[in-house]
C-alpha cells in the first residue's frame, strides 16, 4: 500500500507520548515556541488532537470536537495522551479508511491525507514541547531515545505539499522560496495555517 500515515502517526505519537512522560509541574506554566500555548495548553491540544482523529475514523465530524482535552490533573497528562493516542491508533486500523473521504475543520480530503496532516501537526507540537522543556533527552544523564526521523521527514513532505498548494511552487508573493533545511523546518513553517484552523 503507497503512502500509508498510520505506522508514521503511531511513532510520532508515540514519541510525543516519551516527551510528555517527562513534563514535570513545574513546566506546566512554561512559554512554548507556540506564543498563545502554555507548555499545560500545548499538553491539552496534543491531546485533543488524538481524540478529534480517533473521531474522524470513527466516522464523526472533527469540527464537532474541540481540539483541547479538557478536565485534565496537572499529574493526569501522560495517561490522558496514553488514552487518546491508543483510541486514535485503534480507530485508523482499517485499510478502507485511507481512502474515505473524512471531514477536518480545514476541509475534506481522503483519510491518508487527513492522517497525514496529524502527523504534521503531531511532529511539530512535540517539537513545540521538546522546545519548551529545553531539549530534555539531551541534557546529560537523561535516557537516551533514539529518536526516529521518519515521522519527521513525512510531516516535512506534508508541509511541502501544504505550501505547493496554497501558494504554488513560487510562494505566497510570487517568489521562489529558498529550501529550507529538514523535515522540521518546513512543519514549523507550515504549521500556523493548520494550527489556526485545528
Amino acid at each position: 500500500m503507497t503512502n500509508d500515515p498510520r505506522p508514521l502517526f503511531a511513532r510520532a505519537a508515540e514519541q510525543a507520548a516519551e516527551l510528555i512522560g517527562s513534563v514535570r509541574a513545574e513546566h506546566l506554566d512554561g512559554p512554548t515556541p507556540c506564543s498563545e500555548f502554555d507548555v499545560r495548553t500545548l499538553l491539552s491540544h496534543l491531546t485533543g488532537g488524538t481524540h478529534r482523529m480517533a473521531v474522524v475514523a470513527e466516522g464523526g465530524d472533527a469540527a464537532a470536537v474541540r481540539p483541547f482535552a479538557e478536565g485534565v490533573p496537572d499529574d493526569g497528562w501522560t495517561a490522558a495522551y496514553d488514552e487518546g493516542r491508543t483510541r486514535a491508533v485503534k480507530a485508523w486500523a482499517a485499510d478502507d479508511l485511507l481512502d474515505t473521504v473524512v471531514r477536518l475543520p480545514f476541509g475534506e480530503m481522503p483519510g491518508r491525507a487527513a492522517l497525514s496532516a496529524y502527523v504534521l501537526e503531531t511532529v511539530t507540537h512535540t517539537w513545540d514541547l521538546s522546545e519548551a522543556l529545553g531539549h530534555p533527552r539531551a541534557r546529560p544523564g537523561a535516557r537516551r531515545v533514539r529518536a526516529d526521523r521518519r515521522p519527521a521527514r513525512a510531516a516535512g513532505r506534508t508541509a511541502g505539499r501544504e505550501h505547493a498548494v496554497r501558494h504554488g511552487p513560487a510562494g505566497p508573493r510570487g517568489r521562489r522560496r529558498p529550501r529550507q533545511a529538514g523535515g522540521l523546518a518546513r512543519a514549523r513553517a507550515a504549521q500556523p495555517s493548520l494550527t489556526r484552523a485545528s
